[in-house]
């Protein structure tokens, strides 16, 4: 299937946008500046709506890194823009089997404090509160992955095996972050971290 140019999910066309980046690119609800700012700031639209996304994702990623860490899970920062800052704005539009084996890296790696067992994350913000196999790249290489799911009202996780298998995360869907048995996570501090989400993307 091919994959956005821009984050690397699913998309319809070849060398093209996904539905999401395209509604981003189009869309009028990010832009925050007056259109005085915009010239003052040098950025254009779509650097501007690229940069909006990204800040979307990092604050979903820090939300679940610092969820594993006030259980005193060991969260390490997993993926080659974390070794090389800075790497991704160099792969915008890039469209290669380098460029997309470096998108396709999960974002953590953290451990269990428990059972010493390791498992790779990867954190994903969804307004819909849907994930499904299709919005999973095509060849993912990651197949022991978890997928944690980010939206305005839960924190839901499912694997990729599962999503192989046909299950997928959906608004109504029973997946939640807090009943994989593998983590043994307090739900109640996954609630904290429910509305800390809230608070932050009630306006996307």
């Amino acid at each position: 299937m091919p994959e956005c140019i821009e984050c690397g999910d699913y998309t319809k066309f070849n060398g093209g946008l996904c539905y999401t980046c395209y509604k981003s690119e189009n869309s009028t609800e990010v832009d925050v500046l007056e259109p005085e700012a915009e010239e003052e700031s040098g950025l254009s639209k779509k650097d501007r709506n690229y940069r909006y996304n990204m800040i979307k994702g990092r604050i979903g990623e820090t939300l679940i890194q610092e969820l594993f860490l006030s259980l005193n899970y060991n969260v390490f920062r997993y993926g080659m823009e974390n070794t090389i800052p800075g790497i991704m704005d160099l792969l915008k539009g890039v469209d290669s089997d380098v460029s997309k084996a470096i998108r396709r890296m999960p974002d953590f790696v953290i451990q269990n404090p428990e059972d010493k067992e390791v498992y790779f994350i990867e954190v994903k913000f969804r307004a819909s509160g849907e994930f499904k196999l299709k919005d999973l790249p095509k060849n993912y290489p990651y197949k022991n992955a978890y997928i944690i799911l980010v939206s305005k009202r839960h924190i839901k996780c499912i694997t990729v095996v599962e999503l192989k298998d046909g299950k997928e995360i959906t608004e109504k869907s029973k997946n939640y972050l807090g009943n994989r048995k593998e983590f043994a996570l307090d739900k109640n501090v996954i609630k904290e971290f429910c509305d800390f989400a809230v608070q932050f993307f009630q306006g996307v």
